[in-house]
């Protein structure tokens, strides 16, 4: 017993030396993201697979009109850049990690910003899965040509990419950057392709290829429902237009780089989507994108059909990409629940040698892949969709509510306020719209799942329950991760 003591004090006495090692700095995340990575890793988030694969969801809901598609498209971009400039005036004022979470906590309290983490606890590392499972599928099949991939193989190479960005995530967030780097511009290449490809065909003034636009808003014109089902689609391809937030603590000058980021990041996707579709519909008609499985591979076959093998590589490397940036983004998130006291204490510690969140990344890590290995649990997550929104107009009402109670609050960027309304009164429509038009029970399911964080947070959060096992085992894994708690220094002395 004597000796196991004495080895466990010098292994703290360890911890403390490493942390000493810098008396000049604070047990903090480091601010090493500057505006370039910023644009990589919105960009990355957002473009994945959708756009090269099926971008049909609002040509199809816009019944072929491709006037009425592309202006979709468009505002459809313009909506995500005006909820992005929402969130970088709350992310220049409150740069902490977190990103929503953070952001409602401040603003309307504890116990929404718990119901908000434990759901995103559930839908975000589900949506990681979904996204490890399909950059597998599209990795292993070209080895299997007509045959399908064994599922059991797929599996195995998800759970692999998911813990190499987890491991990696928690071991440098340099590397993760460079990572990100490298995959956006990969896929912006190949986006470029397309989108340049389709100039040229166009210019060209074939008449095929310009007949769909000389009238295109000469189809038929879609109802007031099936508009709302396109816009759902086009939100849909834009979804992660909010990732930067959760990533204010590490950027460097975030009041001057937040709000350059988002408005660079924003409209350069919304130009390339507007120049894929363009290309698509200047090859195929609506009706062949409609019924294609994968666009971005038909209009590789009759564009460059030599080097059509590019475009699978591409999509995978575009997943790869997204799913690099959402596993950093999850890694943030369960660090600031963890600072606010809504998960485990271990979980905001810092690493000593790398000062990275490790114990979040491995815990939101081991959360997708309990989603990897049975399937049916993503399948879930569908009826979560509102939920989204749902947080998202709580992050702008947000915004409003700190405008009038806070309004000496330091804003180095202030968006314009109606903005602001706007993205409330869009957010809680497209909460509304899908359980009022097709009300199903999975939707009454997911809200109480939702509420159900109640039976947590009432004894664990507002009571304080607590256990004294828990910090036995969090000393065990604090020692065995070699983690400190974030802030350790004050005044340059350890505490």
């Amino acid at each position: 017993m004597m000796e196991g003591s004495i080895e466990e004090e010098r292994k703290h006495d360890y911890l403390r030396e490493e942390v000493r090692s810098n008396e000049n700095d604070r047990m903090q995340l480091k601010r090493t993201i500057g505006y370039f990575n910023g644009v990589n890793f919105i960009i990355g988030t957002i473009v994945g697979a959708g756009i090269f694969v099926s971008p049909t969801g609002v040509l199809k809901y816009s019944l072929l009109n491709v006037g009425v598609a592309l202006s979709i498209w468009t505002a459809c971009g313009v909506i995500s850049l005006m909820g992005a400039l929402c969130y970088a005036e709350l992310g220049t004022a409150l740069p902490l990690s977190g990103g929503e979470y953070s952001h409602i906590k401040r603003a309307l309290g504890s116990l929404p910003a718990f119901i908000f983490i434990w759901t995103a606890m559930f839908t975000k590392p589900a949506s990681n899965a979904t996204r490890a499972l399909l950059f597998a599928e599209y990795a292993t099949q070209p080895f299997y040509g007509v045959c399908p991939a064994p599922e059991l193989l797929k599996k195995c190479l998800a759970l692999a990419v998911i813990w190499s960005l987890g491991i990696l995530n928690g071991r440098s967030v340099k590397m993760a950057t460079w990572v990100q780097t490298v995959f956006t511009v990969l896929k912006m290449m190949a986006l470029s392709v397309i989108g340049i490809g389709g100039i040229v065909l166009l210019i060209r003034g074939r008449k095929e290829n310009l007949v769909r636009f000389e009238n295109a808003f000469s189809s038929e014109i879609p109802d007031a429902s099936q508009i709302a089902e396109a816009f759902f689609q086009g939100l849909y391809a834009y979804g992660g237009w909010w990732s930067l937030n959760y990533m204010a603590e590490e950027m460097i000058n975030p009041s001057r780089n937040i709000p350059s980021t988002v408005m660079t990041a924003l409209p350069a996707v919304t130009l390339f989507y507007l120049l894929v579709n363009i290309s698509y519909l200047t090859v195929l008609t609506p009706k062949e994108i409609v019924s294609s499985v994968a666009v971005a591979v038909t209009w590789a076959d009759r564009v460059i059909p030599s080097v059509a093998w590019v475009i699978p590589l591409s999509v995978a490397a575009s997943i790869f990409g997204a799913l690099n940036s959402s596993m950093f983004t999850l890694g943030r998130l369960s660090y600031a629940g963890s600072q606010s006291g809504h998960l485990p204490v271990l979980i905001s510690m810092l690493n000593v040698h790398y000062w990275t969140p490790a114990p979040a990344m491995i815990f939101s890590t081991i959360i997708a892949s309990i989603f990897i290995i049975p399937a049916d649990l993503i399948t879930l997550t569908n009826y979560f969709g509102f939920s989204v929104w749902l947080m998202i107009g709580l992050t702008c009402a947000s915004l409003i509510v700190l405008r009038y109670r806070e309004p000496n609050l330091q804003r180095p960027y202030k968006v314009f306020l109606p903005v602001a309304f706007a993205m409330v009164a869009v957010s809680l429509f497209l909460v509304l719209a899908p359980i009022v038009w097709s009300p199903k029970m999975q939707y009454m399911y997911a809200l109480l799942f939702m509420l159900g964080g109640l039976l947590v947070y009432l004894p664990f959060v507002h009571f304080k329950l607590h256990f004294d096992f828990v910090d036995k085992i969090t000393c065990y894994l604090q020692l065995l991760l070699e983690v400190s708690p974030a802030d350790v220094f004050a005044d340059g002395k350890y505490e």
